[in-house]
């Protein structure tokens, strides 16, 4: 039954994460990168609050490490986002969707160097079948000209990748010190509060809140 439940729950994940970037794709076209990103990290915000405040007390009295280890993972996955958000503005999203699958083994890279986790000869050559299919999937097959053979917003779906590997193994090492909710809230907090100082400077906040009525 866990095992069926397992499934399950990928299945939903896989759709729900498909719908969400198709949504991301349209809304960073059609209202920019920074307001979708600022909008999305606001709910998250705000929802996750009721879940979260019990434990805020003990996060900001600093007790150890999981302020500054939070602090460096909301870092790294707000520029993940802004590449990702980037690349899905402009290229493809049967291109870029791929792409971004080369977190899996960067995220596995990590696992391996800093908390020294192990993979199997048939996980290898899995991830390795990944990654050509990925590099495949990404050039254009009639011409191979210098500036041509790569589609749209690639280079930027692959940095956004590396970025999105390394914030998923810090999200999961963070979540073990301190908790997945609380992890995912002051990820949030972080990124929506960079987006409206952005937004604040560039003076595009009062269209930004139009747009999210």
């Amino acid at each position: 039954m866990s095992i069926s439940l397992g499934v399950l729950f990928a299945l939903g994940a896989l759709i729900f994460w498909g719908l969400g970037d198709f949504l991301i794709q349209r809304s960073t076209r059609k209202v920019g990168n920074w307001e979708t990103l600022f909008i999305i990290t606001l709910f998250g915000t705000v929802i996750l609050i009721p879940f979260i405040y019990k434990d805020l007390y003990s996060l900001l009295s600093f007790q150890d490490k999981s302020f500054l280890i939070l602090l460096v993972v909301s870092i790294i996955l707000l520029v993940a986002s802004l590449f990702d958000f980037a690349a899905l503005k402009k290229g493809k999203l049967v291109i870029i969707e791929p792409l971004l699958a080369l977190e899996v083994p960067i995220a596995s890279i990590f696992a391996f160097l800093i908390i020294k986790e192990t993979i199997e000869l048939t996980q290898v050559i899995i991830i390795t079948i990944l990654i050509i299919g990925i590099i495949l999937v990404s050039i254009k097959g009639h011409h191979l000209k210098r500036k041509k053979w790569i589609e749209k917003g690639v280079l930027l779906a692959v940095v956004g990748a590396i970025f999105m590997g390394a914030s998923n193994f810090f999200v999961g090492f963070a979540s073990r010190i301190t908790n997945p909710l609380l992890t995912n809230w002051f990820i949030n907090f972080f990124i929506a509060a960079v987006c409206l100082f952005y937004l604040i400077y560039k003076k595009r906040l009062m269209n930004t809140m139009n747009l999210f009525k």
